[in-house]
């Protein structure tokens, strides 16, 4: 973080690119965010905007956001802030978002995420995967194209987390051992659906409330997967308002028993977290393996 008049500085330099022509910064609010970039609220001559920064040392961090933002609006569905610009200035990586002014929740919130949700993932591809890799959180997500979402879902999610969590010894050779004994249930525990379009990081923090009180969605990771996997990710903390699994069900129903599969597809956030944040999410990746295999 900076202060003084080189935040400033720095802020209208990056309007002034991607406004192009000259941009007066009044004031800047510092945001709480993520644990990668710093956030901040900026009120300047040429409008509100949304900024966010870091030194990440993966210079296409921001890039894979925007691409994941600007396939999720094309679904025209859910409110997807605006990309205003993006790149790097003063050794640092920074994004331009339209700043998302937020309502008060209003009784139509939740049932209009699930509906949304589902308009999303009935976006579909012949393969699994995405055009490019891109990220979750700092992480490199593998989005090489898979024909079998149960495989892709192995191959590309649950393994490479795995594997990178023994070599960083956070995770023990015979638990990740133990991930092989899973793979050979999987098939017989999870449905083998059509490629879905998914936000890919879809929890609490990453839904807003827009000035309309509409549902908006910001940080996806996207990727076509198993769509299941997204909404047990909604449960993994706490869970969303029975509203939402309510109304997402009703336009898009899930399988049966889909409950008992959730600890199954929320093994690979686990792994993300084990990964990122240390052994406190260890315990919870033994349980799930301890019952499935």
């Amino acid at each position: 973080m900076f202060w003084g008049n080189d935040q400033f500085d720095f802020f209208e330099h990056i309007l002034f690119k991607a406004l192009g022509q000259p941009v007066d910064v009044i004031d800047t609010q510092f945001l709480s965010g993520g644990d990668i970039s710093t956030a901040a609220r900026i009120f300047s001559s040429a409008g509100l905007f949304f900024v966010k920064w870091n030194h990440a040392e993966e210079p296409d961090l921001f890039d894979c956001e925007v691409q994941g933002l600007e396939v999720l609006r094309q679904t025209g569905a859910l409110t997807i802030p605006q990309v205003i610009g993006v790149g790097r200035y003063m050794d640092k990586s920074y994004l331009i978002l339209e700043y998302i002014d937020s309502a008060l929740n209003n009784p139509t919130f939740w049932p209009e995420l699930g509906r949304q949700l589902a308009l999303i993932h009935r976006h579909t591809q012949p393969a699994f995967g995405f055009s490019q890799d891109n990220y979750i959180g700092t992480l490199i997500q593998n989005n090489s194209p898979m024909d079998n979402g149960i495989d892709f879902f192995f191959e590309r999610r649950l393994l490479p987390m795995a594997g990178l969590a023994m070599y960083n010894q956070l995770l023990s050779k015979p638990m990740y051992d133990r991930f092989f004994r899973l793979k050979e249930r999987l098939p017989d525990l999870l449905p083998n659906e059509r490629p879905a379009l998914l936000h890919g990081d879809l929890w609490s923090g990453n839904v807003m409330i827009d000035a309309e009180g509409h549902p908006a969605l910001i940080d996806p990771a996207v990727y076509y997967g198993l769509r299941e996997a997204e909404i047990a990710f909604t449960k993994l903390f706490g869970g969303f308002d029975e509203r939402f699994y309510a109304s997402y069900h009703e336009a898009f129903p899930l399988a049966g028993d889909f409950d008992e599969r959730v600890p199954i597809y929320n093994l690979y956030p686990l792994l993300v977290h084990l990964n990122l944040f240390g052994t406190g999410y260890l315990s919870g990746i033994e349980k799930v393996l301890k019952r499935f295999t």
